[in-house]
């Protein structure tokens, strides 16, 4: 099975990305709107798991609840044509997810790590210029506070479940 680990913004700023993501983002139905710290990984085995588990309980217990900013959409495209609400990376956000590639969690990185929240994928060239052309020229400050991260764990239909949360600072 697959799992990832994710931090889950406000309610404020999921309601804002649901407001475009019902309409233009492919993935709606199978997960809420995150900030995916780790990118998917396998563990096929229950002991794996429960190493996870307790890996992932370590690292948030080294890590002290932090705050990030949103500040604007910003888009993958050439590449992709996504938009997303652009997260400024803090030192504590790039501690938590070089964390995440070491120990049990060692792995070749696939991508560079660019944190953001998505609110549009797998568009049509019209549709993506559209939505970027009006987006771009919206402001969307948020500052949020990062206080929990949680283990993600991939259903046979695709939609992503919590299978555990872990809070940070916590003894």
């Amino acid at each position: 099975m697959n799992y990832t680990v994710a931090i889950f913004p406000s309610e404020q700023v999921q309601q804002e990305a649901n407001s475009y993501r019902k309409r233009y983002d492919s993935a709606y139905a199978l997960i809420k709107p995150h900030m995916k710290v780790r990118q998917p990984f396998p563990l096929n085995e229950e002991d794996d798991l429960i190493d996870a588990v307790s890996e992932l309980k370590r690292i948030a217990r080294e890590t002290a609840p932090f705050s990030y900013h949103i500040e604007k959409v910003s888009t993958f495209a050439p590449a992709h044509n996504t938009l997303y609400f652009k997260v400024t990376p803090s030192e504590e956000l790039k501690t938590l997810h070089e964390k995440l590639y070491h120990g049990f969690f060692e792995g070749e990185k696939a991508y560079a790590f660019i944190p953001h929240i998505t609110i549009a994928q797998d568009l049509s060239n019209g549709e993506y210029a559209d939505l970027h052309g009006t987006l771009k020229l919206k402001q969307f400050q948020y500052e949020e506070q990062a206080t929990q991260f949680h283990l993600l764990q991939e259903q046979e239909d695709g939609k992503w479940i919590v299978k555990e949360t872990f809070t940070l600072g916590e003894e």
